[in-house]
């Protein structure tokens, strides 16, 4: 698909409520993931952004460059629910490996947003000839991620005891999690 100069990359995932889609973000599609990444991010309770992040860094962290990729996920109904980054977990001998960071908006989790972010940026990952997608900061007490990650064939192959301050839980362990491709 082709909007003017801009190619687009679309797929549609099922989302409970009907088709969502799944396309390239623009530099105009930062102000409506700004609010939500904001919102996760000041809970301290899942990313390892500090939560005093300000919107300059987290666009800055959040926007990766080409060859990396960031798509947003769209409601049937309209309107911004998630976002996702995906680009190399390293440079040089390891970047037959890719990595991902997804966020979906608190108002619309349970909703099938994240589970749509993480099937395309595997088949992302795959179309680019990458070797396996490796998390390398799973904060443990975010069971939902993980048991998404694992139901999407990714596994825990290592732990970091502490290595993650959770605002309520103090510190948890810091899951590394691979899935081959």
């Amino acid at each position: 698909m082709s909007t003017g100069r801009l190619k687009v990359a679309v797929s549609w995932a099922k989302e409970q409520t009907g088709l969502m889609l799944i396309r390239d973000a623009t530099p105009a599609d930062w102000p409506t993931i700004w609010p939500f990444l904001q919102k996760i991010v000041a809970a301290g309770d899942t990313f390892t952004y500090s939560p005093e992040l300000s919107e300059e860094e987290a666009e800055a962290a959040w926007m990766v460059r080409a060859p990396g990729r960031v798509v947003v996920a769209e409601a049937a109904s309209g309107g911004v629910v998630g976002t996702a980054n995906m680009y190399a977990n390293r440079a040089g001998p390891g970047a037959h490996i890719a990595s991902a960071s997804y966020m979906v908006d608190p108002d619309h989790q349970g909703r099938g947003g994240g589970r749509a972010l993480v099937s395309d940026s595997l088949r992302w990952a795959r179309a680019r000839g990458f070797r396996g997608m490796q998390f390398n900061a799973v904060a443990e007490t975010n069971s939902y991620a993980i048991r998404l990650y694992e139901s999407l064939g990714f596994t825990i192959i290592g732990t970091t005891p502490g290595g993650f301050r959770h605002p309520a839980e103090g510190d948890v362990g810091l899951h590394v999690m691979f899935c081959p491709l």
